[in-house]
């Protein structure tokens, strides 16, 4: 990777434009940065995640995708550069199936809600997405310079932020019971009714 950064008010991109990591000087409104800053906006959140109770086995994987995070943002700053190694997703992929095999079948759509973690875990679901899409419309402009592993990434993490946030909707430290927050739709309402 580029030059680790040794002063932060550089006045570099006073003009408008961001270094990539590669060197080059791209406009800030362009799709790499945009990209980039969505996936630092998500780690971010992820930090703020991280300040909730949870269940130990969660921090420790957030912690993780935090590191891989920050590996996807040094991958994006580098155009043809791979740091998001193929073992970050199978985790994912492994996390996704333990914690799923945990919870209820869903029967009706959630609310972003509950606990203070499980919403917060919701907010980092749908930065995800638009990091996703971000990093989707980046691989449109410019092709073979991105390889699928960030998007694929970006889209398996939504998926297992989502899962997550219900597994904290449950995880109460008084040891008390929890649910999802359950949309009140018509179709469930007449359901009750019969």
């Amino acid at each position: 990777m580029g030059k680790r950064l040794t002063q932060i008010a550089t006045r570099t991109g006073d003009d408008g434009t961001t270094g990539l990591g590669d060197n080059t000087r791209v406009s800030k409104s362009s799709g790499r940065p945009h990209a980039m800053g969505d996936v630092d906006e998500l780690n971010s959140h992820i930090g703020l995640l991280l300040c909730e109770d949870m269940p130990g086995s969660v921090r420790e994987l957030l912690v993780d995708v935090q590191h891989q995070l920050f590996n996807l943002g040094g991958e994006l700053s580098i155009p043809g550069f791979e740091l998001l190694k193929d073992d970050a997703l199978a985790q994912l992929d492994a996390a996704l199936a333990h914690y799923n095999a945990q919870l209820p079948r869903l029967e009706e759509f959630i609310l972003p809600a509950g606990t203070r973690a499980a919403a917060l875990a919701h907010v980092c679901r749908t930065v995800a997405r638009r990091a996703e899409r971000a990093v989707v419309a980046l691989g449109q402009t410019e092709g073979d310079a991105l390889r699928p592993a960030p998007r694929q990434y970006l889209n398996r993490l939504s998926d297992l932020l989502f899962v997550l946030a219900r597994v904290l909707n449950r995880h109460r430290p008084d040891g008390g019971a929890g649910d999802d927050v359950y949309w009140k739709s018509e179709r469930l309402a007449r359901a009750t009714q019969s």
